[in-house]
Parts: C-alpha cells; structure tokens; sequence
C-alpha cells in the first residue's frame, strides 16, 4: 500500500512485530569495524578476537596460608601429642621451615605449607603439630589461570570483573567491535529545545532516544530538529547514509505533516509501515542505500517503545554485539489490565516491593493508552508486555515486569 494510501485508509492493516523485527533485521549488516583499547574504557565493550592468557596467575608456587613453608617430608608423623621438631630459618633444608605470609612466593626447595596454628615456638625451635602433604596449603603456578588458556571468545561483552582477570594476565588493553554509529534526527515544526511559546512542544524523543543509543552499546549523533519539509528531510537522511544507522522521530504516521515514510520510499524503500503494538503503532522502517532508517512515532512513550522493540536489536546486530533479554520481576497484578487481541501491549506499571518474609511484590498498572503522556512511563517501574493471543490480562494473574530501561 503507498503512502498515499495509507493517509487514506489509516492502518487496517498492520505487521506483527515479530514480522517486522524480523524484515528489519535481514537488512541490518554487522559492520567489521574494530579498535585496541585500553582495559578502563573496555567494560561494556563487545571483544572482537578470542583472547587467551600470555601469562598464567599465579606466576609462582606461592603460600595458600599464613604459616611456614616445609619440605612435606619434614612434618610426616607430626601430631599434638608428638610433634616434629624444626628450625626456623631463612632457606629451606632439612628440617628447617621459612615464616610466609598468604599470598608470598614459596622459598625454593619447599613443597607445602605449615599453618600458623600447627606451630609452636619454643625458644629456638619449632613445634609442628601437624603433618602436611606434598603441595598443602600452596597455590601452584596457574591455579588461577593457565598460560594460553582461553578466556573469552569473540562477542563477549566486556564485565568489570572480566577487566579484572585480563589484567592479572598481563593484558593492558584489548580488541573491540567499534560502536555502531547512529544518526538521531528530530523532526516536526513544533519543536523546540526550550521556551516554547503557545503550539510549540519541547524536544524530548531524540535526546532519549540518542541516550539509549549510548547505553545499548552505540555512538549517537544528536541531530538538529528538521522542519516538516520533503527537501529538508531528504537532505537530513542522505547526510547521514554513511552512518550505520538512522532514527527519526516524529512525522511517521499518516497526516499531511507525516512526510518521513514518503521520503523514505521516494529515495529508498519502506519495509514496514504500521505494527500491531500498543502504543505506538505508526512506525516505519525502511532503508536507503543499504543504511537502516527507523521511523519513530512522535508521542514519547510510542517512541520509546518501539525504540526498545527495533532499534535496540538493530543496533545490537549492527555491532555485532549480543542482545540479551531483560530483566524481569514476578509481581501479582492489583487489576485487570485489557489489551486488544492481535495487538502486542505494553502497559506501564508500578511495582509495591515486598516488604518482609512472605510478602510478595505487586504491580499497579498505570496506563495501557495515553502514548503521549511521558510520565507514565518516565515514573513506572517497568511494562507488562501482553501477546497478540490474548485479550489482557486478569486481576491477580502473576506476570512478568519487564525492566525495560535495563542499560545493557
């Protein structure tokens, strides 16, 4: 159907998201962009190489305890009734024992560890009123980790802790994936980015939505806002073709101030044009010249949820970067919440935590409609995604709280 059609006819028909996750994705090309950096501006990095340890940890035999190191031999027959008699020394020999400290290097010619409580001074000599086995209380080389050992295969991405063993190994910096760049273009005459006077409207969609941006793993451009003309538009879009992405907001339904799908079209091609979500249902996706533009709708809380729907995994597939789930929260539903069938639905809800043992955690619902009310999903607590194959969701049914604004 044309666009002229669809201004016409409005959106009788419309894509299951699914469906249109799925055309969106086959035209999404993982680029093969990578950088060295150093370790402290890896964490959340995608790895782009297989790393492996150029070094093992720990690099030497060294005391599991506090105590003293032995040749195990000398402490064989050792108990509290009769304990081995040894000297304390600054080598190791026979019958000599070394004070170390948890974690310092083993004196050569020692094989295991005295615990400091299985020793008694008396005057010159020690005590040992426990025998030990070859290797006790030692932490060998590459316990820890072994020379050559794999640690993490390409697409890992980057954890604190992981900054953490790469160093121990002797990494000071690794290969990553480079950030997916993505052009973020605000669009409608109505806009502006402070004092708006009668009929005039903040931006907000774009900066959330290049936020996002930066926290899904992607380097965003915050464009200027673009006025509601084909020219200007068209220019917007084509300025950015070498980015590996474009998202707009605003202008993608189907009134007369609704041009982004028709310049999409006339210059490239319009993948999808209506899903069947709730709210934000007048998105578009399309491409021109191989770079995936995402048209969002205006109202903020439609924006935001197709931004999570298709651009987080579009952007995740760009870098290369894997796209997990997120978190949810099982909560009892306080009431009803109703969804039309064959519609995906996204309601706002607020969660009442438990509180102590036994209590459980309840979700309030906020609001299933009202797209344009950014509070409502700003000061929820997460959605209730309800499936096409349902019509809501009963009062006192346990769901599952989507944390959506998860930032990985």
């Amino acid at each position: 159907m044309s666009h002229d059609d669809l201004r016409h006819a409005g959106f009788k028909e419309r894509t299951r998201v699914e469906a249109a996750r799925e055309r969106l994705l086959d035209r999404v090309t993982p680029h093969d962009r990578t950088e060295r950096v150093p370790l402290a501006s890896a964490d959340g990095r995608t790895l782009a190489t297989t790393v492996s340890a150029p070094n093992p940890v720990p690099g030497y035999d060294r005391a599991a305890m506090d105590g003293y190191a032995v040749r195990a031999e000398d402490t064989f027959g050792a108990s509290d009734r009769s304990p081995n008699l040894l000297r304390a020394g600054e080598e190791i020999g026979p019958d000599t024992a070394v004070r170390v400290h948890t974690g310092s290097e083993l004196p050569a010619g020692a094989d295991a560890v005295v615990m400091i409580e299985q020793v008694s001074e008396v005057r010159d000599e020690l005590e040992v009123s426990d025998a030990v086995a070859e290797g006790e209380n030692v932490g060998p080389v590459g316990e820890d980790v072994s020379e050559g050992q794999t640690l993490y295969e390409p697409g890992h991405r980057v954890r604190p802790s992981d900054l953490g063993l790469l160093k121990s190994v002797g990494l000071t910096e690794v290969e990553v994936r480079e950030r997916p760049t993505v052009a973020v273009v605000p669009t409608g005459e109505e806009l502006v980015q402070s004092d708006p006077a009668p009929g005039e409207v903040i931006e907000t969609n774009a900066l959330t939505v290049s936020r996002f941006v930066d926290r899904w793993g992607g380097r965003p451009t915050y464009r200027e806002i673009v006025t509601d003309d084909p020219e200007a538009l068209r220019a917007a879009i084509q300025r950015d073709l070498t980015k590996d992405l474009i998202v707009t907001t605003g202008g993608s339904s189907v009134g007369e101030r609704d041009l982004i799908p028709e310049v999409v079209s006339e210059i490239g091609e319009v993948l999808v044009h209506g899903v069947a979500l709730k709210p934000g249902h007048p998105v578009a996706l399309g491409i021109v010249e191989d770079t995936p533009v995402l048209m969002l709708p205006g109202y903020p809380v439609a924006c935001i949820v197709n931004a999570v729907q298709f651009l987080r995994p579009a952007l995740k597939r760009a870098g290369g970067m894997p796209c997990e789930d997120h978190p949810t929260t099982e909560a009892r539903l306080e009431r009803k919440i109703r969804s039309e069938p064959g519609i995906r639905t996204f309601a706002r809800v607020k969660l009442d935590r438990a509180g102590g043992d036994g209590d459980e955690t309840t979700a309030r619902p906020t609001r299933v409609s009202g797209s344009g009310v950014l509070s409502s999903v700003a000061l929820a607590d997460g959605w209730v995604v309800v499936p096409e194959d349902r019509e809501g969701i009963a009062e006192g049914e346990t769901i599952a709280v989507e944390d959506w604004e998860w930032s990985a």
